[in-house]
């Protein structure tokens, strides 16, 4: 049947903002294919597909492949392809430390419940594809089944900004593996991630690496589809795009028109979502929050949204996110400003696992700064109350002269937009049911 190139323009417009979540998780994927050995490609670890590689400490400042990284946690990350194969992750012994495992299929949704808040104990855990059917075998204490072959795990382990944690955390981190299921046998392997090979930075500049082009968008998606079957209601959606990608298969004209409407919606639709206040529920003092992280459904204007701002996000009861770009006033963060967040006594943000802030620039990484200091929060032992039993962060780009103000400084970017960001790790009833919210940023006159 015949079709316009208006329409095939339209078609792939609509298409390219609401799969463009899944198209960056499979171009991740396709990263994954390319390695050949677990490694550090410059600050950030690399492993071929099926496994994982650890951080041994924060993330790196020069890191550009997720935008929005915390330095709270030791890291791990691993894509997989569960057609080929099901995957053994490794839990160990974590102790009192707070940890969560994060595994979302090709939609971003999480699919998997390993971590302190579900009482996991240590042991192996299976993780399978959607038409997997095979046997498990003895010793795996639990399966997880995504809904997609193509996902990602990525372990988030709690860790004190002092050597002695970064020390003790070590013999915890050295047992956190994901495997093929042929090299399963019921004994918990090890690998000390600070031996790993280290090769260039792939990633650099200012920017995240831009993983959804426009311009190979139209070749990519029939294989992103195919691998996420529609979900209930979606049929007619998929249907739709179908037809005009086969329409435009033998159709030189109709494919462009397809790519010049991905590169309009990349520009109009995708890119604003990059600032946090073009979305979300709207809270008190400008900040604003999600309540559906990584269980987005059919909210596609969401799940774009987190995914081109601050992709990976954990369900609700492991971490709760609250986002600013605004000061109390309603004007735009600046590091030409000085600010102050204030919480009250017994206010800081009530979690049963760990909280923080933190500042990142216009492009939603950290700023460098002298004291290679990028969150406060639960990590940091020196913080100041005050007399009344109150905590107040400055936030600003010069170090304050006052000892008090230099423990709980937070240093801005001497100039440009920034943004705060504040996690709430396994968060309690307050943060849950929406009582207990941020407090104003205050601008210093």
């Amino acid at each position: 049947m015949k079709i316009t190139e208006a329409y095939a323009r339209h078609v792939a417009r609509d298409a390219f903002f609401w799969a463009w979540p899944m198209v960056n998780l499979y171009n991740k994927r396709r990263g994954a294919e390319q390695s050949t050995e677990l490694a550090y490609t410059g600050p950030v670890p690399a492993a071929p597909l099926n496994r994982l590689a650890m951080l041994t400490d924060y993330v790196d400042p020069d890191e550009r492949l997720v935008a929005c990284p915390n330095q709270d946690v030791a890291y791990g990350v691993g894509s997989l392809g569960l057609e080929q194969t099901p995957v053994v992750i490794q839990v160990p012994d974590v102790g009192d430390r707070f940890w969560v495992y994060q595994a979302v299929d090709l939609r971003t949704d999480g699919f998997v419940r390993l971590g302190k808040m579900y009482g996991t104990t240590p042991g192996f855990y299976l993780l399978v594809g959607p038409n997997w059917q095979g046997e498990v075998p003895k010793g795996i204490a639990a399966v997880f089944r995504s809904p997609s072959n193509t996902a990602l795990v990525a372990p988030r382990i709690f860790l004190d900004d002092t050597a002695e944690d970064r020390k003790a955390i070590q013999p915890v981190l050295r047992q956190i593996l994901m495997y093929p299921l042929a090299e399963y046998d019921g004994i918990m392997k090890s690998i000390d991630w600070s031996t790993i090979k280290r090769l260039p930075n792939a990633a650099t500049g200012e920017q995240e690496v831009k993983w959804v082009p426009p311009e190979s968008f139209v070749d990519t998606l029939p294989a992103v589809l195919a691998d996420a079957p529609p979900l209930p209601g979606e049929e007619a959606r998929y249907a739709q795009v179908l037809a005009v990608l086969a329409a435009a298969r033998d159709n030189p004209r109709l494919k462009q028109a397809m790519i010049e409407g991905a590169k309009e919606a990349d520009e109009t639709l995708v890119a604003p979502l990059f600032e946090f206040r073009n979305y979300g529920q709207q809270l008190s003092h400008h900040w604003s929050t999600i309540s559906n992280e990584a269980a987005f459904g059919t909210d596609y204007f969401t799940r774009t949204a987190v995914a081109k701002s601050n992709i990976l996000v954990n369900a609700p009861n492991e971490t709760k996110y609250y986002y600013q770009n605004l000061d109390a006033e309603g004007r735009r963060l600046n590091g030409a400003n000085r600010y102050t967040v204030t919480f009250p006594k017994d206010q800081t943000p009530p979690v049963n696992g760990f909280w923080s802030l933190t500042l990142y620039n216009e492009h939603h990484f950290f700023s460098p700064n002298a004291i290679n200091r990028y969150s406060l929060g639960t990590k940091n032992k020196d913080l100041k109350l005050a007399a009344d039993g109150s905590l107040t962060l400055y936030i600003q780009a010069d170090e304050p002269a006052d000892p008090v103000q230099r423990a709980n400084w937070l240093p801005a970017p001497k100039g440009g937009d920034f943004s705060l960001y504040v996690r709430a790790y396994w968060p309690k009833t307050a943060i849950i049911d929406g009582s207990w919210t941020p407090p104003a940023v205050q601008q210093v006159k």
